[in-house]
């Protein structure tokens, strides 16, 4: 059985390296060849013996997601449907914005957590994505996307993917130990470089797992908030049973201890009479009055059988501006690649086991392990 090089870090790599007798910089000319240039194939790989290029070719492989289905939306927005194998898929989008180009990323088949107004949540939970599978989504774009490097050329003048968010299918956070691998290459120069302030965790309030983040690989996190109260939460997010908002406001106050921006995001998305009213609004601004943020506001994206309407843009932007006035820096995000089903909790794919919805495991202690 072959292993595949991409589900390695670079300590990761080093040390399967080490098992075969070689030194650890030919871990980092390997790594570098597969995510800098984007390679697949040990024969091209110039610089390495030729003795080790084909003892990989023995024992080794770089192995991708394989796309099933392409979209493009008029707004230049791309999404790939992935083949996970045994009939699941998963979804990776591409947003490109004046300036910058951002990847939403997925990290599990379906999800576990039942938030009410996801159409993620719909379809149940299969299983964790391994590092190679949650790294291979941007190895895979940048290589259709043209954005990887070319041997013996400087780098490319412009970053096509500027950006990387970890807001796909799936809790990030509850499949921690393959997350923060794929984040470590993320970051690490010698495969895309990516500054931790342009890497983005979107977390449900999976409160233990965010004090590790904390202190194991601190990038800009995102908080899935969507409610003023533990009542509506607990509706809307179910997590909050476990871990209410007041412990997750002090998580969200010492993991900017460690942040490498000076605030959270709080991502809000808005239902029509449900969560969007200027009570909600300023119960909003008390809840995070001490805590350096900024809220971006999401009106809800209709998917069938949801039981949720978008609001009018006249109470998004009431609900913006009471904000605002509260001295908090609130955004209302675009609405970008809806017609390909792209937009926000709207991502779907294919998932094949919905028995195993509840077998991601919550506890703090299980996520300590």
């Amino acid at each position: 059985m072959t292993t595949n090089l991409l589900d390695f870090d670079i300590d990761g790599l080093t040390a399967w390296f080490a098992q075969l007798g070689e030194k650890p910089f030919r871990a980092r000319q390997v790594l570098s060849w597969m995510h800098r240039f984007g390679v697949d194939d040990f024969g091209q790989m110039t610089d390495v013996a030729k003795s080790l290029r084909a003892k990989l070719t023995e024992t080794a492989e770089i192995r991708g997601p394989v796309p099933v289905r392409d979209s493009m939306a008029a707004d230049g927005t791309r999404k790939w449907l992935l083949d996970v194998g045994q009939g699941n898929a998963v979804e990776t989008v591409f947003i490109p914005e004046a300036g910058r180009g951002t990847l939403c990323v997925s990290t599990q088949v379906g999800c576990a957590l039942e938030c009410a107004f996801c159409s993620t949540g719909r379809q149940g939970f299969n299983r964790n994505l391994s590092t190679a599978e949650i790294i291979g989504q941007l190895w895979h774009a940048n290589r259709v996307l043209g954005a990887v490097k070319q041997p013996g050329v400087g780098d490319p003048r412009e970053r096509v993917i500027s950006n990387v968010v970890l807001m796909g299918m799936g809790e990030p956070l509850a499949n921690y130990d393959n997350v923060v691998a794929a984040l470590r290459l993320m970051l690490d120069d010698h495969a895309y470089g990516l500054s931790r302030r342009r890497v983005t965790v979107s977390t449900a309030g999976m409160v233990p797992a965010i004090d590790r983040l904390r202190e194991d690989c601190p990038v800009a996190l995102a908080v899935s908030l969507h409610a003023p109260t533990d009542a509506l939460r607990d509706e809307l997010v179910p997590l909050n049973k476990k871990y209410p908002l007041a412990e997750l406001m002090a998580a969200c106050r010492r993991y900017l201890e460690n942040a490498p921006r000076d605030f959270i995001t709080f991502e809000y998305v808005l239902l029509a009479d449900v969560n969007d009213r200027d009570e909600d609004a300023r119960a909003l601004s008390k809840l995070v009055r001490d805590i350096p943020c900024k809220f971006n506001l999401i009106p809800f994206n209709p998917f069938p059988d949801s039981g949720f309407r978008k609001p009018s843009m006249e109470r998004v932007r009431r609900f913006q501006a009471i904000l605002m006035n509260a001295d908090i820096v609130t955004t209302v995000r675009k609405t970008r690649g809806d017609e390909i089903d792209a937009a926000c909790g709207q991502l779907a794919g294919q998932v094949r086991d919905r028995t195993k919805r509840r077998s991601v495991e919550l506890h703090p202690e299980a996520i300590a392990q």
